[in-house]
C-alpha cells in the first residue's frame, strides 16, 4: 500500500470476483431488507395511532440513526474489523426490526427504527472500508461501483417484494421480510472464511475530530462537492414524484415512468467504474454532476407525460454514469493510516446533505415554487462539478 492509501496491483489485494460472496451478496441482502421496510414505516406508525406528521418523523428516524452512528461507526470498525462489524450490524438490525414488529406504541417503534438506521451506518462503512483497503487501486472504482449497484439492486427489489407482501398479507409482513434478509446477510458472513473478508482489528490512529482537522482541506473542498451529488440525488428522489403530482400525471403512470428510469440507472452502474478506472474519477463525477444539474433545471419544462418521461430518463442516465463515485472519491481521499476515521467523517458529511435536502427543497418550494427549487438544486450540482474539476487533481486524483 502506498502513502496515498492506494493498494498496489500486487500482493494481498483482492480481485473483484473474490468479493462476490463475502461482500456483495451480504450487501445486496441487507439492502433488500432495509429498502423493503422503508416505504411501510409510516403506515405501521399510523396503525399505532400516529398522525401523519408524527408518522413522517418516525420514518425519518432511519436517517437520524444513520447520522448519529456515522462517527462512532469508524471506531466500531477499527475495534472489531470489517467482517465482525458487518455481522454485528446485521444481527442488531434484525433485533431492531423485531423490536419494531412487537412494538405496542409509537415510542417503541421509533426506538426500533432508530436502531435500524444506526446499523445501516456501521454496515455501510465496514463494506466501504474493506474494499478501499484491500482492492487494487486499478480496480477500486469498478469494485465500489459494483457495491453501489448492490444498493441500487436492493432499493429496486426490496420495495417490489414488499408491495406484493402488503397486498397479500398486510403491512407487518414486510417487517418479517426484512428480518429474513438481514438475518441471511449475517448467516452468509458467518459462513464465510474469515480470511476472505477481514483483517486484524487495529486501534484508531487518532480522535476523529483530529482527523477532520488535519484533513479539513479535503472535507471543505472535494467533500462538500461530493455532498452536492448526494443532495441532487436526494432531490431527484423527492422532486420527480412531486412534479408528476403537480402536472396532474396519473400516479400509476408516474410510478411506471420512474421505475423505467430507475432500471436505466441500475443498468449503468458497472460502466461508471470502468470509466473511472480507465480515464480517471473526474470523467464520471463531473459529467454526472453537470447532467444532474441540467436535468434538474429541465424539470419545469416537463408539462406532459412524454416530456416527463424524457426528463426522468435523462436524469437517470446522468445519475447512472456516476454510480459509486461518492464511494470512490472517499476511498481515494482517505489516508491509509486513518482510513476508518476519515471515511466515517466523510460519510457524515454526505449523509447530512442528503438528510437536509427534503427540508431545503420544501423551503425553497414555498418561496420560488417546485420548478424554481429544482433549478437551485441543479445549480448547486454544477457548482460541485466546478469544485471537483479544480480540486481533485490537487489531492492527486485524476
Amino acid at each position: 500500500m502506498n502513502n496515498n492509501g492506494q493498494v498496489s496491483d500486487k500482493g494481498s489485494a483482492y480481485g473483484i470476483k473474490d468479493l462476490a460472496i463475502p461482500v456483495y451478496l451480504p450487501s445486496l441482502l441487507f439492502s433488500i431488507g432495509e429498502a423493503g421496510l422503508l416505504p411501510i414505516i409510516p403506515a405501521s406508525a399510523e396503525s399505532l395511532g400516529a398522525d401523519i406528521p408524527t408518522a413522517g418523523v418516525i420514518a425519518g428516524l432511519v436517517m437520524l440513526g444513520t447520522l448519529i452512528a456515522d462517527l462512532p461507526a469508524g471506531l466500531v470498525v477499527d475495534r472489531f474489523g470489517e467482517r465482525r462489524a458487518m455481522i454485528g450490524a446485521s444481527i442488531v438490525a434484525t433485533l431492531g426490526i423485531l423490536f419494531s414488529v412487537f412494538a405496542t406504541n409509537i415510542y417503541v417503534l421509533g426506538l426500533g427504527i432508530l436502531i435500524i438506521g444506526m446499523t445501516v451506518s456501521v454496515f455501510a462503512l465496514a463494506r466501504h472500508s474493506f474494499i478501499a483497503e484491500h482492492v487494487a487501486f486499478s480496480h477500486r472504482a469498478r469494485a465500489l461501483s459494483l457495491l453501489g449497484g448492490m444498493y441500487r439492486g436492493g432499493a429496486f427489489i426490496g420495495p417490489l417484494i414488499g408491495a406484493g407482501l402488503v397486498a397479500s398479507f398486510g403491512v407487518m409482513s414486510v417487517y418479517w421480510l426484512a428480518v429474513i434478509f438481514c438475518g441471511l446477510a449475517a448467516i452468509v458472513l458467518l459462513a464465510t472464511k474469515p480470511e476472505k473478508v477481514t483483517r486484524k482489528p487495529r486501534r484508531a490512529s487518532g480522535a476523529i475530530w483530529k482527523v477532520v482537522k488535519d484533513e479539513r482541506h479535503k472535507f471543505f473542498t472535494v467533500g462538500l462537492a461530493a455532498s452536492s451529488l448526494g443532495i441532487v440525488r436526494a432531490s431527484r428522489t423527492i422532486g420527480l414524484p412531486l412534479w408528476a403530482l403537480y402536472i396532474g400525471l396519473d400516479p400509476a403512470l408516474a410510478a411506471l415512468y420512474i421505475g423505467i428510469a430507475g432500471a436505466l440507472d441500475f443498468a449503468l452502474f458497472y460502466s461508471s467504474g470502468q470509466v473511472m478506472d480507465k480515464f480517471g474519477r473526474r470523467w464520471a463525477a463531473i459529467p454526472t454532476l453537470i447532467g444532474m444539474g441540467i436535468t434538474h433545471m429541465m424539470v419545469g419544462l416537463a408539462l406532459d407525460s412524454t416530456s416527463f418521461l424524457a426528463v426522468a430518463l435523462l436524469m437517470a442516465f446522468a445519475n447512472g454514469i456516476g454510480s459509486g463515485v461518492i464511494l470512490v472519491i472517499g476511498a481515494d481521499l482517505a489516508p491509509s493510516n486513518k482510513r476508518n476515521e476519515f471515511l466515517s467523517a466523510y460519510r457524515l458529511l454526505i449523509d447530512s446533505g442528503v438528510a437536509a435536502t427534503p427540508m431545503v427543497l420544501a423551503g425553497l418550494t414555498v418561496v420560488i415554487g417546485l420548478a424554481g427549487s429544482m433549478t437551485v438544486i441543479g445549480a448547486i450540482a454544477i457548482g460541485g462539478a466546478a469544485v471537483l474539476w479544480r480540486w481533485l487533481p490537487k489531492f492527486g486524483i485524476r
